[in-house]
């Protein structure tokens, strides 16, 4: 199981929220700020089986937009193995 922790901005949460939920993803949004000019962003927590771990990040990647500053990033992503999970 991995635990796919992504930084993304706030013009693209709701595609990239929408588009991982309709292809059954499990998704956590927790607002935040960060960087040099402190722009709004949106931090995404997603579970998942490994062998689903490609199709998130394609999502991801294709759900966010192009920036006009080429040295900001479109998203920051961290993908942690997970020893154990559990729902109550």
């Amino acid at each position: 199981m991995k635990l796919i922790i992504a930084i993304i901005r706030d013009v693209d949460n709701e595609a990239v929220c929408q588009s991982l939920v309709g292809a059954d993803f499990r998704v956590t949004q927790v607002a935040s700020t960060g960087g040099f000019l402190r722009k709004g962003s949106t931090t995404l927590m997603i579970g998942l089986e490994d062998e689903r771990l490609q199709e998130a990040l394609k999502i991801i990647r294709e759900h966010t937009s192009q920036t006009q500053d080429p040295n900001m990033k479109r998203a920051t992503i961290f993908v942690l193995n997970v020893a154990q999970f559990t729902q109550f």
